[in-house]
């Protein structure tokens, strides 16, 4: 399966008095990369969540948004500090001693210094939380999978339709290259006619000069690479099983073939020739462009 880099997925789960809401959403990226944002109470999660976003995605940069919340009456609780009240009480009564005062503190005033009370949120259960927020994860994955499956297919689809083209291409560059040579050896045999003004000329040192024309202008091995380099990228696409994404293998492909059109265009000294390799120059430059967004 071909899937694209960019894609999005979001879940909502609610067990009892708990929601969670998971949200994923992801761009190019040459590596993996996962940025996420969550409560810090789910901290202690964090290594679970990656190991199991992990199961959803190769490549890209991810953001992953996760949202909690309790409607429970029990999700904080008030703390009474009795030794911090016990303090101020102390030393309350110290200062009325000192200024011969009436110490008339209530416990209402008395209760309003800080840390006298506290909040304090009960501890989660972790198996119970885990069980929810796993739920979540699982529903905006599958979600953020599809989507990016669907947009692998288009992408996948385009892209067999370029490497029909450049094998085209390739097939008249094959067809016409022997042509070139023939209509070298006939204008070399004219030229040289008209300089000797009919005589007779040496056919071996004409084959000579083929040859040498020949040799310089030969592109039958960057051809048959290109064609080799098509068909695996072709097959690849089909395929699309590499347990690291096949982005990868289809970008060296792309710089292979890149590499062999610019030997073939360097090669050439026929109009037609060097038309069909700048064709393919501009399909290539088309495909690797459309492999940056493949995972």
């Amino acid at each position: 399966m071909v899937c694209s880099m960019t894609g999005f997925g979001r879940c909502e789960v609610i067990e009892g008095q708990r929601k969670y809401t998971v949200e994923i959403k992801s761009v190019n990226n040459r590596y993996l990369d996962i940025n996420i944002k969550m409560p810090k109470k789910f901290n202690a999660f964090e290594a679970s969540i990656r190991s199991e976003l992990k199961n959803y995605m190769k490549r890209g940069k991810v953001d992953v948004y996760i949202s909690y919340e309790d409607f429970s009456e029990s999700d904080s609780r008030v703390k009474y500090n009795k030794a911090i009240a016990q303090e101020y009480y102390k030393y309350l009564s110290e200062m009325a001693s000192d200024f011969g005062m009436d110490n008339d503190v209530r416990i209402s005033v008395l209760s309003r210094f800080p840390e006298v009370f506290t909040m304090e949120e009960e501890e989660l259960d972790e198996e119970e939380v885990w069980s929810g927020l796993e739920k979540a994860i699982k529903g905006a994955g599958k979600q953020f999978l599809d989507s990016r499956a669907k947009e692998g297919e288009f992408l996948s689809n385009d892209l067999a339709l370029k490497l029909d083209g450049m094998l085209e291409n390739v097939e008249y560059i094959t067809e016409r290259s022997p042509e070139i040579i023939k209509e070298y050896k006939n204008k070399l045999r004219e030229k040289i006619q008209d300089l000797l003004d009919d005589k007779q000329v040496d056919e071996n040192r004409l084959a000579m000069e083929v040859t040498i024309f020949a040799d310089k202008v030969c592109v039958d091995e960057e051809l048959t690479r290109l064609r080799s380099h098509v068909l695996a990228t072709k097959d690849a696409l089909k395929s699309g099983d590499d347990k690291d994404g096949i982005g990868r293998k289809l970008d060296f492909l792309a710089q292979e073939m890149n590499r062999e059109a610019n030997t073939i265009l360097s090669k050439s000294t026929d109009l037609k020739i060097s038309d069909r390799g700048i064709a393919l120059k501009t399909d290539i430059e088309k495909v690797r462009e459309q492999i940056q967004n493949i995972e």
